[in-house]
């Protein structure tokens, strides 16, 4: 079994489960005033950062945009009705993503990067000239449908609702695809976004995906966890389907990874798409796709006949029981363990850490 490697890049952080900085359910119709706004944003965002104890040694972080308005707050958005929420949790995302990322020995550019890490994040970041944008892909994050995206707008899909197989590299264009120059042009004058999800909920996603529905997965993956981590297996010279993986297995076997030698439907998500290396202009969430989506096709100034697809009807979503009842079965023991190695996605993000205590289980 090979040995766990500590993780690299920042320094690992101590988070303790923080209670919700943001009101659920109630909007405000009209946006508050600059002033009112700016205070909201900056004792939010703050609170965030103190209970995660992300204040720790960490300077000060320069005014978002130098002191500009975000490119969030166009003036399209300052209208009755705007989702106020909305902006504050992208306002303190950007603030915290900041502030961690300003700790020392942190790549703040792609060249600053490993060759390992720059080549995984340039694979992941796809380009539309012609509306001169940069998404970086996240497997589970809805990324199956951006692609559909970003078809039709290049002519390859005539519609989002076209049924056809997606094949995942052709008709894409990919960053890695241009050379150093070009590279930089596109980040340095293109706007740039990606999305983001519940940590646990993207890992069972992509559990429930691969070893229950996806054979290739099944033969590669499966068969290999099964060997390895069920008793009386691993000499066991029979063919093994590997579909039948349980859920404390596969937490047994991302222990045993390497964050950067990861699948990337299980790669974390910091080390797909390097918010510290690339200052992205919009995170969008999968909790909020809907909302988060239509933003990113106005802002990028796409066609009007161009949506965000809707959810298959047989889209198997991941609740809040499903996730309690699949944490729940694994040993706290290993959660414990498994969590340090998705840290920076629960903290950049703004996601809590899940309760996995033995009083809220047996509930």
């Amino acid at each position: 079994m090979p040995p766990r490697r500590a993780e690299s890049g920042l320094k690992r952080v101590s988070v303790s489960r923080s209670r919700s900085v943001l009101s659920s359910g109630r909007h405000s119709a009209v946006l508050p005033s600059v002033l009112t706004f700016a205070v909201i944003v900056a004792s939010g965002g703050l609170l965030l950062l103190i209970e995660k104890g992300m204040l720790n040694g960490v300077d000060t972080p320069p005014p978002l945009a130098n002191g500009r308005r975000p490119d969030f707050f166009s003036s399209k958005q300052q209208e009755p009705g705007v989702d106020v929420e909305s902006q504050i949790l992208q306002e303190i995302r950007n603030r915290t993503i900041r502030a961690m990322c300003g700790q020392k020995n942190t790549a703040r550019s792609v060249w600053s990067l490993s060759p390992l890490q720059r080549k995984t994040l340039l694979q992941h970041i796809l380009v539309n000239d012609e509306h001169r944008f940069l998404y970086c892909y996240v497997p589970k994050v809805a990324c199956s449908n951006w692609k559909r995206v970003l078809k039709v707008l290049s002519g390859a899909l005539e519609h989002v609702d076209v049924k056809v197989k997606m094949d995942h590299r052709a008709d894409l264009l990919f960053l890695s695809d241009f050379p150093p120059e070009e590279i930089r042009h596109r980040l340095r004058h293109y706007f740039k976004f990606t999305f983001v999800r519940e940590p646990m909920a993207r890992l069972l996603s992509a559990y429930r995906n691969k070893f229950g529905e996806i054979e290739a997965y099944q033969r590669k993956y499966g068969a290999e966890i099964v060997r390895r981590y069920r008793k009386g297996r691993a000499r066991d010279k029979r063919t093994i389907a590997g579909d039948d993986v349980t859920f404390t297995e596969f937490v047994r076997y991302l222990l045993d990874e390497d964050v950067e030698h990861m699948n990337e439907h299980w790669m974390p998500m910091y080390n797909l798409c390097q918010p510290c290396a690339v200052e992205y202009n919009f995170i969008g969430s999968y909790e909020r796709l809907e909302s988060d989506a239509a933003y990113v096709l106005e802002r990028v100034g796409a066609p009007g006949h161009v949506r965000f697809p809707e959810r298959q009807t047989w889209y198997k979503p991941v609740t809040k029981e499903t996730l309690h009842y699949y944490l729940c079965s694994v040993p706290q023991k290993l959660l414990r363990e498994l969590l340090p190695k998705y840290i920076l996605d629960f903290s950049l993000f703004g996601y809590p850490l899940p309760n996995i205590t033995t009083e809220y289980c047996r509930h």
